[in-house]
This record gives C-alpha cells, structure tokens and sequence, in this order.
C-alpha cells in the first residue's frame, strides 16, 4: 500500500502541475538517498517523487533497527509497487533509477509508464550477457549463499568500500556508509544472476516497446558492481527500438556515483538529455 508521504508526493506532483520526475533507488540504500537530486530537479521546475519499496523504513536508522522488514522483494512485486504510483500521477513521469532501480526504470518505461527514463549504472536483465568478475564479487555477500535469496542482507563497510565507494576516498567511503548504507532483500541478486536460464523471470525488459520514450544509460567507468560492460551490453539490447536511446560512461567513476559528492555531474547528464529530448519542466 502506497504511504502517507508517497501519497502525498503524487497529490503535490498532481497539484503542481509540472512535469513528474520519478526516483528508483536500488538495493543497499534509501529513498532518501535521493533527495539532493530532488532538491536540484525541483530548482529546475519538475516535480519530484521518490517512492521506495514496499515496507521499506524511511531513515536509515530504523531500517538499521529493523533489516528484516527488506526480505523477501522481488523485482516484480516492486516493479508493480511503483506502477501503482505512477499510473495515479495526470502525466507520465521522467524516471530516474539507479542500479536495481535503474533496471526497474527500463522495466517500467517498457511497460509504456514513462515519458522518458535515465537508467544509472543499471542491473542487467534477461539477455544481457557479460558477467564480469567484479560484477560476482560485489554480488557475493548474497549469492554466495542459497539461503539469503529470502532474507536481508547488509553489507560490512569493506564489501561496500568494494562494491559502491571504490572511486572514493577512504574518508567518503566511510561517510557513504555511514549516512546510507542499510540491509537489501537477497531475492533480486538471484532473479538477476539467473535471467539468462529463466524464461519467466521477473528480472526482463520489453525494449522493442515504440512507446518507451528516450532513454539514457549512464555508467561509471570504474564500476565494481555493474561495470561498462554490463550496461554497453544492456544498451545493445535496444538496436530493434525506433525510440532514442543513449549511453554515456562517466570516467573515474564507481557505482556511488548518485551518492557521492561527484552527483552532481551525474544530475546535469540527466538534465542535459531531458533537456535535449523535449523533456524540460
């Protein structure tokens, strides 16, 4: 069920009148998370709205308190959470996803729900091959045992120093960790690792759909966990699409590109191809 404050940023986006923009985040972080792009996009006349996924807590504290109320959310039922939101909303929205949000993004615009989407450094679905190293260990701390896919998993601060801060210093790792890293349900890890043998996963995109509106991929060129070749790869699957779509590799960059202080480059990437496609507020 959509909460209080999730209501209340359709309701505003609705009131406002501007064009929506929709935040995804992915596994290990918060809706909140976002909230320096919202504060930036709402300067820019959109209205914003981050939902999270079903139960998620709101602060990162009482997710810390409670990491159990993550297990078990796969990618369909979130996907169908934040359709849900966006079918209430008198526009299309812009949506912005990153990592897991960032292929519940492409899910959702496939499914003909968005104006147009920005997928930042997104997990892959079905067809889309390369599994690098890097990708594996990130992944590890879930799939290295069968029995997390239905439990939460939190990251210690060296799995995420690997996994998300590897492009930062010591002292912004640690501040990253501090400020947002919180537990992750196992279940989309294994939907994602076992896409490519699994006809009715949940873990596919629809991207032949003409009505999918212009597509951005961005990558960071030194991602750990979704690294260039993933999401060149993930672009590639869009050749048979007539709509636009885009990639761009931001250089020296790691997979807490939206949450470290380099976000703002990465925010005016986003603005510049809306911008460019005929999506400004």
């Amino acid at each position: 069920m959509t909460t209080t404050r999730e209501q209340s940023e359709v309701d505003a986006a609705n009131a406002s009148e501007r064009q929506p923009v929709v935040f995804v985040h992915g596994l290990w972080l918060l809706a909140s998370s976002w909230d320096p792009w919202r504060a930036l996009f709402e300067e820019r006349g959109y209205a914003t709205l981050a939902p999270g996924w079903p139960d998620d807590p709101e602060t990162t504290e009482a997710a810390r308190h409670d990491p159990s109320s993550f297990a078990g959310k796969g990618i369909g039922e979130v996907a169908e959470y934040h359709a849900g939101i966006l079918r209430q909303l008198n526009r299309k929205p812009v949506i912005i996803g990153h990592s897991f949000g960032g292929l519940l993004a492409q899910k959702l615009a496939g499914m003909g729900l968005a104006a147009g989407a920005v997928a930042i450094d997104p997990a892959p679905f079905r067809g889309v091959l390369p599994l690098p190293f890097s990708a594996l260990k990130a992944a590890s701390p879930v799939l290295r045992n069968p029995a997390n896919r239905n439990k939460s998993v939190a990251l210690t601060y060296e799995q995420f120093r690997f996994a998300f801060a590897n492009a930062v210093s010591e002292e912004e790792a640690h501040e990253l960790y501090d400020t947002y890293a919180v537990a992750a349900p196992g279940v989309p890890l294994f939907q994602a690792a076992l896409a490519n043998i699994n006809w009715n996963t949940e873990a596919s995109v629809d991207t032949k759909n003409p009505d999918r509106g212009p597509l951005l991929i961005i990558s960071g060129e030194k991602d750990n966990t979704v690294p260039p070749s993933i999401a060149n790869a993930s672009y590639k699957r869009y050749k048979d699409n007539p709509g636009t779509t885009e990639i761009k590799e931001i250089k020296d960059r790691g997979h807490s590109l939206t949450i470290d202080s380099g976000w703002p480059e990465v925010a005016d990437t986003a603005l510049d191809f809306l911008d460019r496609h005929g999506l400004k507020a």
